[in-house]
C-alpha cells in the first residue's frame, strides 16, 4: 500500500518536471547531460545578449557608404548621358532649336537648393555632436527647402506651358523639361531619405548603436543631397548660358 501511495503522489511532480521541460530533479540528472548555464530550453539569460550582438552585426557602416557611392555613379551617368546628347544637339545648329530665357521660378529654384545644403550641413553637424534639439531645427528647415524646391520647379513648368513652350517642336524646351523633370524626381528621393533621419532623430536616439546609425545615415544622405545640388548648378549653367 505504501507503495501504491508514493508512486501516486510522485506522478504530478514528474508530469510537472515534464511541462516545464526538465527530465531530471537535479544537476546530475541524465537529462541535463551536456548543457550549460543558461541551456533551459530557451536560451536563458543569454539569448538577449546573443541578439544583441547579431543585430549589431547586421549593421555595418561600410556597405551603406559602398551602396550609396554606387548610386551615386549611377546618377552621374544618369545624368552624364542627358547633358552629352544636349551638348550634341546644341552645338549642332539645328533648326527647331530654339532657346528661351529661363523663368525667373528656376533662378528661385537654384538659390533655395543652395540654402538648404547649408541647413543639411548644420542638420549633419548637430547629429554629430548629438546635439538632437539642433538636429530637428536644421532637418525640418532642409526638409521644407526641399518641399520649396520642387514646387518652384512646378510652378517654372506651369509657366513654360503657359507661354505656349512644350517638349514637342523644340528639342531645347524638350531636353529642359527632361532634364528638370528627372532631376526632380532625385531631389525627391532625398526628401525621403530627410524624412527617415527626422524621424529617427525626433523620437530621440536612445542608445549608442542608434546613435551611430543614424550619424552614418546622416553622412550618407548628406552626400546625395550635396551632389544633387551639385547637379542642379550644372543644369542651371547648361540651361542658362550654353544655348
Amino acid at each position: 500500500m505504501d507503495v501504491g501511495i508514493i508512486d501516486i503522489l510522485e506522478d504530478p511532480e514528474r508530469t510537472e518536471r515534464k511541462r516545464s521541460g526538465r527530465s531530471g530533479g537535479g544537476p546530475n540528472t541524465p537529462g541535463d547531460k551536456g548543457r550549460g548555464p543558461g541551456d533551459d530550453g530557451g536560451g536563458g539569460g543569454d539569448q538577449p545578449k546573443r541578439d544583441e550582438q547579431e543585430d549589431i552585426r547586421e549593421f555595418r557602416p561600410g556597405i551603406s557608404r559602398i551602396f550609396t557611392g554606387f548610386l551615386l555613379l549611377v546618377v552621374l551617368m544618369t545624368f552624364g548621358g542627358l547633358i552629352a546628347a544636349y551638348i550634341v544637339i546644341a552645338t549642332n545648329n539645328v533648326a527647331e532649336w530654339n532657346p528661351f530665357d529661363l523663368p525667373i521660378q528656376i533662378w528661385i529654384s537654384t538659390l533655395i537648393i543652395i540654402v538648404s545644403s547649408v541647413t543639411y550641413h548644420r542638420a549633419q553637424l548637430g547629429i554629430f555632436r548629438e546635439d538632437q534639439a539642433s538636429a530637428r531645427k536644421w532637418l525640418v528647415a532642409t526638409t521644407v527647402l526641399g518641399a520649396a524646391f520642387i514646387s518652384s520647379q512646378i510652378l517654372a513648368w506651369l509657366a513654360l506651358t503657359s507661354r505656349g513652350l512644350y517638349v514637342r517642336g523644340n528639342p531645347y524646351a524638350g531636353f529642359f523639361y527632361i532634364l528638370t523633370a528627372v532631376h526632380a524626381v532625385h531631389v525627391l528621393g532625398g526628401i525621403t531619405a530627410l524624412g527617415a533621419i527626422l524621424l529617427k532623430v525626433w523620437y530621440g536616439l536612445q542608445n549608442d548603436e542608434a546613435i551611430r546609425r543614424s550619424k552614418t545615415l546622416a553622412q550618407v544622405v548628406g552626400w546625395y543631397w550635396h551632389f544633387m545640388g551639385a547637379i542642379w548648378i550644372v543644369l542651371f549653367v547648361l540651361l542658362g548660358f550654353w544655348k
